[in-house]
């Protein structure tokens, strides 16, 4: 496959290693809303914080969208096209590659970008995602009218490159169809549904006799049980048998009457029958620019930025290419368009945004969005209000310039970056043991920093025979049946060779043995 070439390639190739693993520290006065919605906002830069991610977020990301420079000549300070064009080129190489290790297999990333660099984006993104993976090249409408002042064209569209993590996993949703007016109700995550009794009526086959299976009570909320009744009085028949209303119990509502409960069903609006997703969103429903500054401008009563999107543009993409309760990045966050778009909508999101502006402007915003702000799609979304966020800044690198670790990093931090480097997938410990967990058959644990209880210098830290007891009885809680390999890290091992290798234990010292992982 032809690749692109420049002149600090062979160096850029390899930002994304030489980044160092940072960590997340949260400010919690800007935090906002609930702290445990899952939602991050990170002040940094994005490749560090991008890389900091890594240990807990590696192939989770659903839907990455990013609106990067658009080297317009007016992005950096130089102005040799060269060196400009250069200086993009490494920007964006490395970041692309962390973009891509944080996708899920079935995810997919949105880049838009202007005629400058488009074609050339394309190549490298080719080289970085695999050519395969390449989806469209979308067209947006950005503008709603021609600049009468332009000496040659009058430019009416942005690109959005769009790539899988893995193509034949990805899927694209459809664009959702007319929802009939009797779906009038809607879940917790926004989705349409009208109510039917959860009581057999209306026909001849609803009574107890006819289907005597059908005849249980259902528990109410008060704790009440609920027989199935006909109107006249006598025995009938629910809809559902016992194990299916064990099984779709979340589908039921319950309604309280002058006469008691009275359970009811949901019937959720099919919202995948509608045409397929087109390569050209058009501004009459994805917005334009002016769209978007009036909206910035209803914000914050100014225009601080230049080319913010419209939050429909955003609504559109995240529509098709993510659900609900999914995760959504955006590493070059400006405004917040992304981040408050997802909110809305009921996803799950990580913003970040090198600029002071990521609390004098994201965070408000945010802030906003959590109060019910009624703005850009929030009545098209049904956006009432609700949620949160927590504010991070990046922290103190996790190793030195060595690749040992800082004194002063906890247990959690260092066992999500042992389990990265050993297993390449994210941690969801939650730090209260040494046992981090088995994967493809082998065990890991972790002795650091005091885990056990034991603080004093060579003393919870060290593998001994108690300390390798207690290893051994938390990876039963994990796997009763677990007799497999096991990997030790700790300050010492007071365990002999011949016992490691009759025990199946590879022991690896810190600081020495854990580096960061490239």
């Amino acid at each position: 496959m032809p690749i692109l070439n420049w002149l600090t390639r062979d160096e850029d190739i390899r930002a994304a290693q030489r980044a160092p693993y940072r960590l997340l520290e949260e400010v919690s006065e800007l935090s906002a809303g609930d702290r445990d919605a899952g939602n991050m906002l990170i002040q940094g830069d994005n490749l560090e914080a991008l890389k900091a991610l890594l240990p807990f977020y590696a192939g989770r990301v659903k839907c990455i969208y990013i609106d990067p420079p658009y080297n317009t000549r007016s992005a950096f300070e130089h102005y040799d096209d060269n060196l400009e064009h250069t200086q993009w080129l490494s920007m964006m190489w490395p970041r692309l590659e962390l973009l891509r290790d944080l996708l899920a297999e079935d995810g997919s990333i949105w880049v838009s970008i202007g005629d400058t660099e488009g074609h050339y984006l394309k190549v490298i993104m080719d080289e970085v995602f695999g050519r395969s993976n390449f989806i469209a090249n979308v067209v947006w409408e950005k503008s709603d009218s021609p600049k009468m002042d332009s000496r040659l064209f009058s430019s009416r569209h942005d690109h959005i490159l769009v790539y899988a993590r893995t193509r034949d996993k990805f899927t694209l949703r459809r664009e959702p169809g007319a929802i009939p007016n009797h779906y009038n109700k809607r879940d917790e995550q926004g989705r349409p549904y009208y109510t039917k009794p959860l009581r057999a009526m209306g026909s001849g086959d609803d009574t107890r006799e006819a289907r005597p299976t059908m005849w249980f009570p259902l528990i109410a909320p008060d704790g009440t049980e609920v027989w199935p009744k006909r109107k006249d009085g006598s025995d009938g028949r629910w809809r559902w048998g016992p194990e299916k209303c064990r099984a779709e119990r979340a589908r039921i509502d319950w309604v309280e009457g002058k006469e008691g409960w009275s359970p009811y069903f949901r019937i959720y609006a099919d919202t995948r029958t509608g045409p397929p997703a087109e390569t050209i969103f058009h501004h009459e429903y994805a917005g334009s620019n002016r769209t978007a500054k009036l909206e910035i401008n209803s914000l914050f009563g100014e225009e601080p930025f230049t080319t913010p999107k419209p939050e429909r543009l955003l609504q559109r993409i995240l529509q098709i290419a993510s659900d609900h309760g999914d995760l959504v990045l955006d590493s070059f966050l400006g405004s917040g368009t992304t981040a408050a778009v997802a909110h809305k909508m009921r996803r799950r999101y990580i913003g970040i945004e090198i600029g002071d502006h990521a609390f004098t402007h994201c965070a408000p915003r945010l802030g906003k969005v959590i109060e019910g702000e009624q703005g850009g799609i929030s009545k098209a979304a049904e956006w009432k209000g609700g949620g949160g966020f927590r504010f991070f800044r990046l922290g103190v690198p996790i190793f030195d310039e060595e690749g040992h670790i800082q004194n002063e990093i906890r247990f959690p931090e260092l066992a999500a970056h042992v389990w990265f480097s050993e297993t390449d997938r994210p941690w969801d410990g939650k730090g209260e043991s040494p046992a981090l967990g088995i994967h493809d058959g082998r065990a890991f644990a972790l002795l650091y920093n005091g885990i056990l209880g034991d603080k004093r210098p060579g003393g919870g830290n060290v593998l001994t025979r108690a300390t390798l007891a207690l290893i051994r009885e938390e990876i039963a809680a994990i796997d009763a049946a677990f007799d497999g390999p096991l990997t030790i890290y700790g300050e010492q091992s007071r365990l002999t060779a011949t016992t490691l290798d009759r025990e199946g234990i590879t022991f690896k010292q810190t600081p020495y043995d854990v580096r960061a992982r490239a």
